[in-house]
């Protein structure tokens, strides 16, 4: 079977039931100004999120002992050859067939189009954990980041044209082959291009700091009063009105501004809210202390009425170029 859909596998939405949450120890010291307050913003988030779920931190064998000591007795740590952090990318994206099947997406990974030098570990990071959990695993020779993506569970998936296409990952193959090959491995019906970020130098403009599935049919979507972003972000606006997802249905587009007021003389500082994290019965979400904070959370309860909202500061993640959503990883329930 080379096609998970084959065997009925799908990735399913980030809403749907955790076994538990995959996070990785912080070990690239280039990243980031203040190693040990980012290693404390780590373990502020696995903390927030083992509330409502088992959390599993990878670690060097180095650093095992250093993450223990941070994490606490909670939380367990896995010794693996890491390179990075960012453990939305750097490991499989999941999937389940609905009849107690676990399996994975293991797409090829060189460090968001050579942005950094030694990734060979972590392009190695996903088959591992596929072993660990014991989850089949469907490999691919595409270059891509489960932050690149978005989907709802029901068939649709939503990338960026700004990513995935990009010669620093995929030279040589068309759009047309890189959503024949979405599709094939996360077992999606239909790809929403939109047109991400080309100016955004870190990721290439990921999807997971700009729109994200909430609901089947509705997705949340980033706003900005940065000069520098709004006219991109109204373009992402722009290209997801109309859309119909993979049930026929139009999307319903939810508007949420980004904490524009958080400030950081940092190029790569991360300011999305649609950058969380969606928990068994809750919702864990980056705060910067700043009025937006307020109105982000106030939106959330909306979204998601039956979860507790866990804001936790991340000032300290978000200057290495990303947030919650990128320092984790579900792995569904099955």
């Amino acid at each position: 079977m080379e096609n998970p859909a084959d065997g009925g596998f799908f990735m399913p939405a980030e809403w749907a039931p955790h076994a538990r949450c995959w996070m990785i120890w912080p070990s690239r010291p280039e990243v980031w100004d203040d190693m040990a307050a980012t290693k404390r913003a780590y373990a502020a988030v696995a903390r927030a999120i083992r509330l409502f779920e088992p959390v599993t931190m990878v670690a060097n064998a180095a650093d095992v002992r250093e993450a223990e000591e941070y994490l606490g007795p909670a939380i367990e740590v896995m010794a693996a050859p890491v390179d990075d952090s960012w453990s939305r990318d750097i490991g499989p994206c999941f999937l389940i067939d609905g009849k107690g099947g676990l399996a994975g997406a293991d797409f090829r990974f060189n460090a968001w189009g050579g942005k950094y030098e030694g990734y060979d570990n972590d392009d190695r990071l996903a088959g591992k954990l596929l072993e660990a959990t014991g989850a089949r695993r469907f490999t691919s020779t595409l270059t891509a980041e489960g932050g690149g993506i978005t989907v709802d569970g029901e068939g649709t998936l939503i990338t960026t044209e700004s990513c995935f296409p990009n010669a620093n990952r995929n030279p040589g193959w068309s759009r047309d082959e890189i959503e024949a090959e979405l599709k094939r491995t996360l077992g999606v019906a239909k790809v929403i291009w939109i047109p991400g970020d080309p100016n955004e130098k870190e990721t290439d403009g990921h999807v997971d700091g700009i729109a994200a599935f909430v609901r089947p049919g509705v997705v949340l979507v980033e706003a900005t009063e940065d000069p520098a972003y709004s006219a991109v972000m109204q373009e992402n606006l722009k290209a997801l009105r109309g859309q119909r997802d993979a049930k026929g249905r139009e999307l319903e587009l939810i508007v949420i501004s980004d904490a524009s007021e958080a400030e950081s003389d940092c190029w790569r500082f991360c300011r999305s809210y649609v950058n969380s994290y969606i928990a068994n019965g809750g919702v864990v979400m980056p705060c910067y202390g700043v009025e937006t904070d307020r109105l982000a959370m106030e939106a959330f309860r909306r979204i998601y009425p039956e979860r507790q909202m866990v804001p936790v500061a991340i000032d300290d993640i978000a200057i290495g170029g990303g947030g919650i959503h990128c320092i984790t990883q579900q792995q569904p329930l099955v």
